[in-house]
């Protein structure tokens, strides 16, 4: 067996050691990232902000005070969309030294499919937006504000939730477990709500129901539970492409600053707008730290975000939204992820055979992505599409 021995000591009068050359002691290659796609995160940034701040601060009649709170906001978030674009080459690198990377399989077949890519990226994003919302939280609130309890119940379910995403990103915990895991996060959030526990029954629904508001008491909060396991594993479900989970989480967060913006100006009730408000403050950094990583992500991808984000995201959107008291609006902003979900019923509870990957298929002689069998609305689409155009042609 080779033995290691400490070498021998220099004998008096012998020549001093010579200097390993520069190039044998430098440290091997660092990888090369390419630069992230900014012309991407600034249209995305001018589409969706841009009718936010026109009804915040054009539009609606909001007041002083709450205009400068959101400048305020914003400002700060775009500070962590600085951060994270500084940040994200910076831990790729980490990652991808600690072999945390995967390879694309939309492009299996093609030179860039060899490409080792960085995986869980969503832990630095997540991270960053837990600084600013602190931080903006000893800027706005006082000590003894009543949201306080809320806000922070809020950080800690999300909080909660990066740390099992990256878990789950280590690990790869099987599906059964990931279903189970939005739900201890989910704790602190339910805690400390304090909001109301009942619901308005759609104006078509009452000659039928009797009622105008439905009182549900604890079984509401098992609504909110059981809002915040779908929001989370929808996103995760809804994936596969690049963009595509960060895109989605983009849309609905726009979706989610209009709605709060238009609930602000049409309401007269004070807990409502005060709702609302803290939905903005919530949400508007993670609007702002999403972009930055889908510039990141976007094709060809330059990370992947791993189920990091994915979890962080859709517990992000989850405690938004109920604390915002528009849990159920909420779900029309998530119609698309429903009708995935739907879709994927049959598969994830094994009616059927469910592979690990519910991928399109790459096809290396056209380059195009084709649709499978598998129930997921990506190969659905990719389905219907390629029999549309087959008849097209075939009209012609």
């Amino acid at each position: 067996m080779a033995v290691r021995r400490r070498p021998a000591a220099a004998a008096a009068g012998d020549p001093p050691p010579q200097a390993p050359p520069a190039d044998a002691a430098a440290a091997p290659d660092e990888p090369v990232l390419r630069p992230p796609n900014l012309r991407v995160a600034a249209v995305a940034a001018a589409l969706f902000l841009a009718p936010f701040s026109y009804l915040a601060f054009v539009h609606y009649p909001l007041g002083a005070d709450l205009q400068r709170s959101i400048l305020k906001c914003g400002a700060m978030s775009l500070v962590g969309f600085c951060v994270a674009l500084k940040l994200i080459p910076v831990a790729a690198r980490y990652h991808l030294r600690r072999r945390m990377f995967g390879y694309d399989i939309n492009k299996k077949g093609l030179p860039t499919g060899q490409i080792k890519v960085p995986e869980a990226l969503g832990l630095v994003v997540g991270i960053v937006y837990l600084v600013i919302a602190i931080i903006f939280q000893q800027f706005h609130y006082a000590p003894d504000s009543i949201w306080l309890v809320e806000y922070n119940a809020a950080l800690t379910s999300v909080c909660f939730m990066i740390l099992l995403g990256f878990v789950d990103d280590v690990l790869d915990v099987p599906w059964r477990v990931k279903l189970a895991l939005p739900t201890f996060a989910a704790l602190p959030l339910l805690m400390a709500y304090a909001g109301g526990t009942s619901i308005i029954i759609p104006k078509p629904l009452t000659p039928y129901v009797g009622l105008t508001v439905l009182e549900l008491g604890l079984f509401y909060k098992l609504f909110m539970l059981l809002l915040a396991v779908f929001c989370t594993n929808s996103i995760n479900i809804h994936a596969g492409l690049n963009g595509l989970e960060v895109g989605q989480t983009v849309v609905i967060s726009a979706a989610v600053l209009i709605h709060n913006v238009m609930r602000i100006a049409s309401s007269t009730d004070i807990e409502t707008q005060q709702a609302h408000e803290f939905s903005i403050y919530l949400v508007l950094p993670f609007l702002t730290i999403s972009l930055a990583l889908l510039a990141f992500n976007w094709y060809p991808s330059i990370v992947f975000v791993g189920d990091t984000y994915t979890y962080f995201a859709g517990m992000a959107l989850a405690v938004i939204g109920i604390l915002g008291h528009f849990s159920e609006t909420l779900l029309l902003f998530f119609l698309p992820q429903v009708l995935n979900f739907l879709c994927s019923v049959p598969q994830l509870f094994h009616f059927v055979p469910c592979p690990r990957h519910r991928l399109p298929r790459f096809d290396p002689e056209t380059g195009l992505l084709t649709g499978t069998k598998d129930g997921n609305l990506v190969n659905i689409f990719l389905r219907l599409l390629l029999y549309y155009v087959a008849n097209l042609f075939l009209d012609f």
